[in-house]
């Protein structure tokens, strides 16, 4: 549709070394063709858009980055083509609630791009929702009125093996399976190479520093530069393994044959069956790799955390058998409130209707009714307060933080500092 005219395309993800990574395969396949440019987190920090073209035919970004352009009244253009990636993210508790009023603002905008009659040749947007971990696709795709397309077969086949080990042997393990791996060539010409899961940043330096072949910690602790360079080095098959945190699994695509979990937790909660999907699905690439080889290495009766109920072998099974889990969106008041004082900065008086088609039942009545006592809104316009809060994605409860903070004349960083302390105690 882009390049036939027809408006231009969002690709949107959840994360920035997502974005990014789509933005350089976007950039390197159709730059000569359309312009291509990237909308993150940063565009938020510094609005000049050094980076972001919003006029470009093709607009790579983060959920939230495309959410502050909206809230902030950006002109994206004719829209042709929305694409939301990882879209089961509509789940998740602190993010879901944001994805879904992002995609409702974002057909408002579309909509009344199409009755403004600017350009008589753009009728509207296509919508495309992509996952692969979604436990009940039928519910989803009707809520959000879209046709459901399944794929079944997995173009690269994977093989599951779980082996027990103690924490002393998993290391020692990986290290034979990270060699075994990077000294066999596929039947495309590629070494085979591994992604290691672990449940910390520290343990990711522990394991890449024991592997006796090149590898490398990658987190969401390290800079910018020096992930891409992980990332490029992994790219161009010099590096054996890279070893990372849970967290990062629905981020960059690095092309592994073999995924191998050294934890089957996450910080101190145990991964849930979709997130395990995720990740193990990181093994085998088609044009890369003949299968995928996924490895558990599990060790009995172990918890990382007295809070867990189970233990990583029980995990372990339910994980190998569990049913993938539904995508549904159940929002508290504290995020109906924040959702709707986003909808009125963008819709004003129309807000109940933007409310109204999110997945999440919001109580609209009572969501403004919150908002004009705590000074957010005035009518249906946002006050300054209320539209520093949308424009920094700010919870009532963390405005209230900040606002306790600067009428107690506290410095800025004691108050960044009060709200790390407040997370924390979470």
């Amino acid at each position: 549709r882009a390049l036939k005219g027809q408006g231009k395309l969002l690709f949107l993800v959840p994360l920035v070394a997502l974005a990014n990574q789509k933005h350089e395969d976007f950039e390197d396949r159709y730059g000569d063709l359309v312009d291509v440019t990237l909308r993150v987190g940063a565009s938020r920090i510094n609005d000049s858009g050094q980076r972001f073209d919003p006029g470009a035919d093709v607009i790579v970004g983060t959920y939230e980055g495309i959410d502050h352009a909206l809230r902030t009244g950006r002109d994206l253009g004719d829209v042709g083509t929305v694409v939301i990636d990882e879209v089961h993210t509509l789940k998740e508790e602190e993010r879901g609630h944001r994805l879904d009023g992002m995609i409702s603002r974002l057909k408002h905008y579309c909509e009344r791009r199409a009755e403004s009659g600017s350009n008589p040749d753009y009728a509207g947007a296509q919508w495309i929702y992509l996952s692969a971990t979604v436990g009940n696709p039928e519910w989803l795709a009707k809520r959000l009125r879209a046709t459901l397309i399944e794929f079944e077969e997995r173009p690269v086949p994977i093989e599951r093996h779980l082996t027990f080990a103690d924490g002393q042997e998993k290391v020692r393990v990986e290290n034979k399976l990270v060699k075994r791996a990077f000294d066999t060539k596929s039947s495309k010409g590629y070494r085979g190479q591994t992604i290691v899961f672990t449940n910390s940043r520290r343990r990711c330096h522990q394991i890449s520093r024991k592997l006796e072949y090149d590898a490398a910690p990658y987190h969401a602790g390290l800079d910018y530069g020096r992930r891409k360079q992980v990332e490029r080095m992994f790219g161009n098959q010099d590096l054996a393994a890279v070893v990372t945190t849970a967290a990062l699994a629905a981020g960059v695509d690095f092309p592994a044959s073999q995924v191998v979990f050294d934890s089957l937790a996450m910080g101190i909660e145990w991964l849930s069956v979709q997130e395990f999907s995720q990740m193990l699905g990181r093994a085998g690439r088609p044009d890369y790799h003949d299968k995928g080889t996924v490895y558990m290495l599990v060790e009995p009766d172990c918890t990382y955390h007295n809070s867990m109920e189970m233990t990583e072998d029980e995990v372990a099974f339910k994980l190998l058998k569990g049913e993938m889990e539904d995508v549904t969106s159940v929002y508290d008041e504290a995020a109906a409130a924040e959702e709707t004082l986003a909808n009125v900065a963008v819709a004003g008086k129309r807000a109940k209707a933007l409310d109204d088609r999110m997945l999440g039942e919001i109580d609209t009545q009572r969501s403004v009714a919150l908002l004009l006592d705590w000074g957010f809104i005035d009518g249906f316009e946002p006050t300054p307060l209320g539209r520093a809060v949308t424009r920094h994605f700010l919870s009532p409860a963390d405005a209230f933080r900040i606002l306790d903070g600067i009428r107690s004349g506290l410095d800025p960083y004691e108050v960044v500092a009060e709200m790390e302390l407040a997370d924390e105690e979470l």
